[in-house]
Parts: C-alpha cells; structure tokens; sequence
C-alpha cells in the first residue's frame, strides 16, 4: 500500500495529461484516456469485479476540470460529460506506478470484445 501525498496536480496546456507528483519523489503523467477508462465510478467500475465496463473509444477524450475532494482525493470532469468518481492520492499513483500493466489489461479487454480505443 502507497501512502505518499500528492505535492502537485497539474493539468496539461492541452487538458490531456495530468501530472501528478508525489512526496515520496515519484511523479506520473497520467493520459486523460487512462483516467477516463480506468476512473473509479460506479459507472465505470461497477458494484462489483463482474459489473466492471470497459469504455471504448476515449482516445481523443480531455479534461475540464479537476477538483479538489477534501484532502483525500481529485474529481475529474471530462469533455464527454463524464464527472463521477473520486481519484483518491492511492489511485492516482497506483494508476502511475502500474501504468503500462493497465493499459495492456485495457487493450486485452478492449480487444476481446471487439472494441477499439478510437
């Protein structure tokens, strides 16, 4: 378990990467693609491991807005309407730290259902 915080959110000039630093000295560049096929929604996830969805076509997809949740997390708000889910400090690294083991199960999803990422 990851509990460093976040010492910066910055959203890209073209709002389609959002960088993320971390106390511990790691730092990501998240692609708005990722944090919109992998975010923590219902909507996304589910309410359990077999209501999971994958979410095709968001290759082009950008960020409106991120938004402070508290002390504990982001909310993001895509350009194709999609705002629910928190991205908590432990998400957002995990989704840093593992980011190519996420985008193969992604693509491997994608693929096997016929889907491609637009």
């Amino acid at each position: 378990m990851n509990d460093s915080w976040p010492t910066e959110i910055k959203l890209s000039p073209d709002k389609r990467t959002l960088n993320v630093a971390f106390d511990n000295g790691d730092s990501f560049a998240l692609p708005a693609e990722l944090l919109r096929v992998m975010s923590p929604s219902a909507e996304v996830q589910g309410h359990s491991a077999g209501q999971r969805v994958t979410v095709p076509n968001k290759r082009k997809v950008g960020i409106r807005d991120v938004r402070m949740i508290g002390n504990y997390a982001v909310q993001i708000v895509f350009d194709d309407g999609h705002d629910t889910g928190f991205y908590r400090w432990q998400y957002l690294h995990d989704l840093g730290a593992r980011q190519a083991e996420h985008w193969r199960v992604y693509e491997a999803e994608l693929s096997a259902k016929g889907f491609s990422r637009g």
